[in-house]
Formats: structure tokens, C-alpha cells, sequence
């Protein structure tokens, strides 16, 4: 029979902006997608490692986009599915995840590539290369522009909205509360953020190759290029593995756990669990387990934790001590 307690609650913990970083993220899906069917066939026909290292960065980052855009939708879709205990707040983080995965593959494929390439050198033509780099350079600023503007909306937002809480108290002594002000941001329109500003950076080191080799003769710089364009796709993938990684493994939220230790620091009472962890882009869930003398009020003690940014799920257990 379901459940019609007053005291029930939702579990929907998406960001501020989900819905509006979704489109943002569609976008950029599409131009880069257009840009990396073009960079890569200009690369096999003009023979530039460092054009077809920039396609292929290019290529993992419309992938990882993608992923990030279908968790964006899976996310909202099922925000409400009870399957879910804590909601579908973590769902971009698996994206990211997998995304890394595939991008180290790519890395290692890039890389493997140049170094062929540098041992074996083929001819470059570098005058058609250059038109498609640039173009794809555009295409890049453009779509760090349009990400970063969704970042400026999340600054906006996070100061116009004014800190309150909301607490209900069941049986099982959960308190359960929403802040509509927040320090963090969505970590998922992040990360998209900083690739397309990586795949800007690899597409300024192919220009910067290719102009070498038409100018000055060093054809040796277009590989070269592209060792680097894999060593920059390899420190990103492994940066967005660790990251990821620490959220789905409910790695303890350090931050908000000494917030607790502080907010109960003047009371009379010991911590003897606590778990803090990650449960959306700016949601974090606690269990709080205390012991102190029998005459201690629990309701101070959970409107002290209410008030505390980032905690929206509380679970708190008090034990009283016989004197």
C-alpha cells in the first residue's frame, strides 16, 4: 500500500539548471559533431597527425558531450522514480565516468599514431590544414562561450536566492530539507566546460605545428603535436576518472562533515557515526549518529544541521545516556 505520510518527501536533487544546461549542451553537441566530421577528413587527406589529433580530441569530446546531454535527460526523466533511493542526482557522474574511460582509449590511440608517425614521417599539406584548424579553433571558442554563459546564469542564480530550509521529522528521525543557495555548481556543465577549453588549447598547438611546418620546415612539430594533443586528452581523462570516481564511491564530503563537527562542537553531546555524501551536483545526504545526557533536546540539535548549505538529506539518530 503506498505510502501517504505527510512526512514524505521527494528525492529530486538536480541542479539549479538542469533543464537549461541540457539545451546548452545539445548545442554544443551539434556544432562540434559538424567540426569533427570535418577535421577528421581533412586530416587523412592532407596527412596532418596534429589536424587528425585535433579531430579525434574533438571527436571524444562530442562523445563525452553526448553522454553528458543523455544523463542530462535521463536525469529529469526520472527524477521521480522511487527505483532511485536517492534520486538521479549522481546520474551525470556516471556519465562522466564512462566518458573518461573512452577518452584514455582515444589518448592512447593518438598518441601510439604520432609516434608512428614521428619515426615515419609523411607529407602534410599545410595550407588546407591550417583553414580547417582555424575553423575548428572558432568552432571551439564558440562553444566554451556558450557553456561559460550557463556557468555566469549558475553565479546569478546562486546569489539571488536567499538560504532556507525546510525539516520534517518521521519515525526514523530523517530530516529532510532543501537550500536554494549553494556554493557548488553543476560538475557535469563543468567539465564540458573545461574539455571544449582543452580541445581549444589542442587545436592553437595544431595551428601552432602546422605554420612551423609550412614557414620553417619543421615537419617534425605536426606529430610532435600530436603527443602532446594525447598527453593533454590522457591528464583530462584521468582527472574526470578520479573526480567522477569520488562521487559514485560515496567518498566522504569532508567539507560538510567538519561543518557538522562544528555546528555541534558547543553541544553536549559526541559524534559516534557520521557519513556525509554526495547525492547530486549540489546536494549532500548525512547520517548522524549522537550519544549525550538524557536531558538534551534533539530539535536544537537538527535546526543547528538544517542550517548547514549542501545538506538536504539528514538522518539523525540520538542515544541517551543514563546518568
Amino acid at each position: 500500500m503506498q505510502s501517504t505520510s505527510p512526512f514524505r518527501h521527494e528525492h529530486v536533487y538536480l541542479g539549479a539548471n538542469h533543464d537549461r544546461n541540457t539545451r546548452r549542451t545539445l548545442w554544443v553537441v551539434v556544432l562540434t559533431a559538424v567540426m569533427m566530421v570535418a577535421e577528421i577528413a581533412a586530416g587523412y587527406m592532407t596527412g596532418s597527425m596534429a589536424l587528425l589529433a585535433d579531430g579525434f580530441h574533438m571527436a571524444t569530446h562530442t562523445g563525452a558531450l553526448a553522454i553528458a546531454a543523455g544523463a542530462y535527460v535521463f536525469a529529469r526523466r526520472h527524477a521521480h522514480d522511487q527505483r532511485f533511493s536517492f534520486g538521479t542526482g549522481k546520474v551525470g557522474d556516471l556519465a562522466g565516468f564512462a566518458s573518461a574511460l573512452v577518452l584514455a582509449v582515444i589518448a592512447i590511440g593518438i598518441g601510439g599514431e604520432s609516434l608512428w608517425r614521428l619515426a615515419s614521417p609523411s607529407p602534410v599539406e599545410f595550407g588546407e590544414a591550417i583553414v580547417i584548424a582555424v575553423i575548428g579553433l572558432i568552432v571551439n571558442i564558440a562553444s566554451a562561450l556558450l557553456l561559460m554563459e550557463g556557468h555566469h546564469h549558475d553565479h546569478a542564480d546562486h546569489d539571488a536566492h536567499a538560504h532556507h530550509a525546510h525539516q520534517t521529522h518521521h519515525a526514523h528521525g530523517e530530516d529532510h530539507h532543501h537550500h536554494q543557495h549553494h556554493h557548488a555548481h553543476d560538475n557535469n556543465l563543468r567539465s564540458a566546460y573545461l574539455h571544449v577549453v582543452a580541445d581549444a588549447l589542442t587545436s592553437v598547438l595544431a595551428i601552432a605545428a602546422l605554420l612551423a611546418g609550412l614557414y620553417l620546415g619543421w615537419t617534425w612539430l605536426d606529430p610532435a603535436m600530436g603527443v602532446v594533443g594525447a598527453v593533454v586528452i590522457a591528464r583530462w581523462s584521468y582527472s574526470l576518472l578520479r573526480t567522477s570516481a569520488t562521487v559514485l564511491l560515496d567518498v566522504t564530503d569532508e567539507q560538510v562533515a567538519t561543518r557538522i563537527r562544528q555546528a555541534l562542537a558547543d553541544e553536549p553531546v559526541q559524534i559516534d557515526d557520521l557519513h556525509v555524501w554526495r547525492i547530486g551536483p549540489t546536494a549532500r545526504a548525512a547520517i548522524v549518529s549522537l550519544s549525550g545526557p538524557a536531558e538534551q533536546e534533539e530539535t536544537p540539535l537538527r535546526q543547528k544541521l538544517a542550517a548547514l548549505e549542501q545538506l538536504q538529506h539528514l538522518s539523525l539518530e540520538y542515544r541517551r545516556l543514563s546518568t
